[in-house]
């Protein structure tokens, strides 16, 4: 039996991950679905660089606009709602191509989401006592002495991810890489072709330089202010990603406007690097050093997609190496 079929363009910010999938779209009848932990809130739009309707080429998107920005949407509830739109555009004759960067909901939805035990906020407080006392990295230390293969993949400085692998190892004394073993992904049924899209560190700067004034001139000021004035609070979960965390501590002072610009600059650079990381480690991605947005790379592209829709594939094999509900992965715009 033919597995239903799934293409993803993922990589860094500002890579034209949106055009390509367009483009694909275009040419093998496809609808797009957003991986992005931010553009899931309605009101959020220039600051994660929406596309318009008017420039989405016809071509039906899912995933974004899910959620009121007073809303706190996690990885798990991503990963259940893209597997649902995923079997609807396969029912419905087309091929879903995902487009998005947010490695933490895309490992879900293709790996699956261990839910693990319940916060324990009484642990919780304890660990950060400890990493208060002794610093996070003896966080990792511990995580080292318990469970090496998450010590492995967590950063030492990662005290979000270190706290969550350490509680759920003194919750149920095992360790998380024991729990993933065990996780299927929510479209298992389904075979996948990820492509991702990557650039040299230069032209990214240049690229991402250009998107963020963009957004300013834009008008990303006065689309906070406009959300604020209709009652979403300061501390919404929606303004607490990359772009809207600076932009609300430039409301209240902290910083001018040049130096939240400069610094919104040097944050997506270095999550584009993070996101470089992350992808880099997921299984059988077919790189493109080119911008999604060039000719050269929506040919390329879609050659690949070609030559894997003409070969028979069977079902997606589940993998190892699941997100963990509760334990932010790769930090985004905002990601659970």
């Amino acid at each position: 039996m033919t597995a239903a079929r799934l293409v993803a363009v993922v990589g860094p910010t500002a890579t034209g991950k949106s055009a390509l999938a367009i483009a694909l779209a275009q040419r093998f009848g496809g609808e797009v679905l957003g991986c992005d932990s931010t553009a899931v809130y309605r009101g959020i739009d220039i600051g994660t660089d929406k596309v318009p309707a008017a420039e989405q080429g016809g071509v039906p998107h899912h995933l974004i606009d899910l959620v009121e920005p007073t809303a706190v949407y996690s990885a798990a509830r991503y990963a259940a709602d893209a597997a649902a739109v995923a079997r609807a555009v396969v029912a419905r004759g087309h091929l879903p191509i995902l487009a998005g960067g947010t490695g933490f909901y895309y490992r879900a939805l293709v790996r699956g989401m261990f839910p693990g035990p319940a916060r324990d906020e009484a642990l919780r407080a304890r660990l950060e006592r400890v990493a208060e006392r002794r610093g996070t990295e003896s966080l990792h230390r511990w995580l080292q002495r318990v469970d090496p293969a998450s010590a492995q993949r967590i950063q030492p400085r990662d005290r979000m991810r270190l706290v969550r692998a350490l509680e759920v190892y003194r919750l149920t004394r095992r360790p998380l890489t024991e729990h993933f073993a065990h996780t299927v992904s929510p479209i298992a049924e389904f075979a996948i072709l990820p492509i991702g899209l990557r650039l040299p560190a230069d032209l990214l700067r240049e690229r991402v330089t250009r998107r963020v004034d963009q957004q300013f001139h834009a008008g990303l000021l006065g689309e906070v202010e406009q959300l604020v004035a209709a009652g979403v609070p300061p501390g919404a979960h929606a303004f607490s990603g990359l772009v809207y965390r600076q932009v609300m501590e430039l409301r209240a002072g902290v910083r001018d406007l040049a130096a939240t610009r400069d610094l919104i600059i040097r944050e997506n650079l270095r999550y584009a690097r993070r996101q470089a990381m992350w992808f880099r480690r997921e299984a059988g991605v077919h790189w493109l050093d080119l911008a999604g947005e060039t000719p050269e790379a929506v040919a390329i592209a879609a050659g690949v997609v070609e030559a894997w829709l003409s070969t028979p594939q069977g079902p997606k094999p589940p993998r190892s190496g699941a997100a963990s509900v509760g334990a932010p992965g790769l930090q985004t715009r905002g990601d659970q």
